[in-house]
């Protein structure tokens, strides 16, 4: 899909904006906090309900506004497609779809494909598993939009059971309570939680199988990906390599999804077991937990506390790789997850996504600029910010597109070209 013309309201530094997208390559350039990271967030928040810089939506207003609004056309099969998003903190965000009211925003999930690249997805491989797991659900959700549903519920039962566990544990310590329908307290919290077990059983098991097949999705291309990114003969090597070929490759890095069920079940690397196997032993966990989690107030077993293992010559890659092995390890993860959208789901999605990278180019060696600009040259549309052209590489060839970014403007430059 393409992105043709992108309106920004009182959105970050922008109080108005309006800014036609050329097919290709657009380099948005000026210097650091002047705006450009906050045009390729406002896409983004478009096709992920979120940014990638900020957990809440206070900091994507304008100053002393109250809300912000993003319209975006874009082309999608060769259709026009019209996406509108009201961004109002502490309310409920709305969003129009072809002029239309979407009744619930999760629906917009999957409208609009993107991969991004930034700086912070170097916490990818360095920092703790929370990270990771959003990577996963990001993806999953543009691929399957229905995910996002499975997720909330998911993430709903989780709390009203975190909830009961801390009440239970107060009663453990004294705090009796009052009867309920003739039950005593203890009994009565006992059997609600068992309630709950089912239910987070129910969607965990949903959830962790859907990013287990992900996972073994991307394992092909994650490997293919860092060859292209790490060695200057991978990244010569042909865009369009078939999938079925990607795992032939004698690669160092790899992803494995890490599960205590998984564990449990004694899954193999690679393979997926049905849902109801998955279900059955989560549940099991939970029962034979009961009296840990009391204890602790907090849910011990589900997919919250999975996470995607990151490994490098067969270590895992937080606290083995080096600094620049983490580099190409998180450009890998993005280049996979773009390759994934755009060879296997381009007959559901229409094709390439777009893909935004957000002042990478000034964080990598020079090496490693060149052989992605080798890599991204041949994609459909493209995205990049910088504060300096002579970051952008030479083996960046085609048609570009620079638009000049200055505190509330973003000017297409005369001419073509850097």
């Amino acid at each position: 899909m393409q992105l043709t013309a992108l309106d920004l309201t009182d959105y970050r530094s922008y109080q108005r904006l309006t800014l036609p997208i050329q097919p290709g390559i657009t380099v948005m350039v000026g210097q650091n906090g002047q705006g450009k990271t906050n045009i390729v967030e406002a896409v983004w928040y478009l096709a992920t309900l979120s940014s990638h810089r900020v957990p809440h939506d206070a900091a994507l207003v304008h100053r002393g506004e109250s809300t912000a609004i993003v319209r975006a056309s874009f082309l999608r099969a060769g259709r026009p497609l019209q996406v509108d998003l009201e961004i109002t903190p502490g309310k409920s965000n709305r969003a129009r779809l072809q002029g239309q009211n979407v009744s619930r925003l999760r629906d917009l999930l999957g409208e609009v494909r993107a991969v991004l690249f930034a700086p912070e997805d170097l916490g990818l491989v360095k920092a703790d598993p929370d990270g990771r797991r959003r990577f996963l659900d990001e993806l999953l959700f543009v691929i399957a939009p229905r995910y996002a549903s499975v997720k909330a519920d998911y993430d709903r039962v989780l709390k009203q059971r975190g909830n009961l566990l801390k009440q239970m544990r107060s009663m453990r310590r004294g705090s009796s309570g009052r009867s309920v329908g003739g039950l005593d307290p203890a009994e009565s919290a006992a059997s609600t939680l068992e309630v709950w077990d089912q239910q987070l059983a129910l969607h965990g098991a949903e959830l962790l199988r859907a990013r287990l097949h992900l996972v073994n999705r991307l394992r092909p291309h994650l490997g293919y990906s860092y060859l292209r990114v790490a060695t200057d003969e991978g990244a010569d090597q042909a865009l369009d390599l078939p999938p079925d070929q990607r795992g032939e490759g004698d690669s160092p890095a790899d992803i494995l999804y890490r599960s205590d069920v998984l564990d449990a079940l004694g899954a193999l690397p690679g393979t997926l077991p049905p849902t109801r196997e998955i279900h059955d032993r989560m549940l099991e966990m939970l029962a034979a937990r009961h009296d840990d989690e009391i204890d602790r107030g907090v849910t011990l077993t589900g997919p919250h506390r999975d996470d995607m293992e990151i490994r490098l010559h067969d270590f895992p890659a937080k606290g083995y790789a080096s600094h620049g092995e983490s580099w190409s390890l998180a450009l890998a993860l993005r280049l996979a997850s773009y390759d994934l959208l755009r060879l296997e789901e381009g007959d559901l999605g229409d094709g390439e996504p777009i893909l935004i990278l957000d002042d990478v180019f000034s964080e990598l060696d020079v090496h490693r600029r060149e052989r992605l600009g080798r890599i991204v040259t041949g994609a459909s549309q493209v995205l990049i910010t910088t504060a300096n052209d002579t970051d952008i590489p030479d083996s960046l060839d085609g048609e570009i597109h620079v638009v000049e970014v200055s505190l509330g403007e973003a000017v297409p430059r005369e001419g073509r070209g850097l």
